[in-house]
């Protein structure tokens, strides 16, 4: 399969902290879940995380759910460096991990930290597929970027 078609069939996700989301985390969740499930259904099977607290971790865990149904699906987990969680609390530490360890692919976009290492994880995850679902409550940040360079790309985005 040609990089081009691999691409048509790969979905990446953007979205804020919990911190800055305006709406609850139930409601997130099962936004994602119907975004993520059209999808599938428009034939991608192939889904990027860029494995960030909040709107990353709870569309990696979908997609990791779905599969169990779906074999079909792949997870890749973009990381912006390696030890990216080093400051999170214990909960959401312990969430990264068993998204990482169940993923079909874990890539560290940076070798290290570096002011630039989340953007380059955006646009890596935006280069790689064809679609972005978006969680994005107009507030500037990463979110608004990623959406940003998803657009001057052309590619599709999803708001949910």
């Amino acid at each position: 399969m040609s990089e081009q078609e691999l691409r048509s069939r790969r979905c990446c996700f953007t979205g804020h902290r919990p911190e800055k989301l305006k709406r609850s985390e139930e409601e997130i969740k099962n936004g994602l879940e119907e975004a993520i499930l059209e999808a599938v259904s428009d034939g991608y099977t192939t889904f990027i995380t860029g494995m960030a607290r909040g709107v990353d971790i709870w569309s990696g865990q979908i997609v990791l759910w779905l599969r169990q149904d779906n074999p079909e699906l792949r997870l890749i987990a973009a990381l912006p460096y390696p030890g990216c969680d080093s400051r999170w609390s214990a909960s959401w530490r312990r969430q990264y991990v068993e998204v990482l360890e169940a993923a079909d692919l874990v890539k560290a976009i940076s070798p290290a930290y570096s002011v630039a290492s989340f953007q380059k994880r955006d646009e890596w995850m935006v280069d790689q597929s064809s679609r972005v679902i978006a969680i994005y409550d107009g507030v500037p940040g990463g979110t608004k970027n990623t959406i940003d360079y998803a657009m001057k790309r052309g590619i599709e985005i999803e708001y949910v």
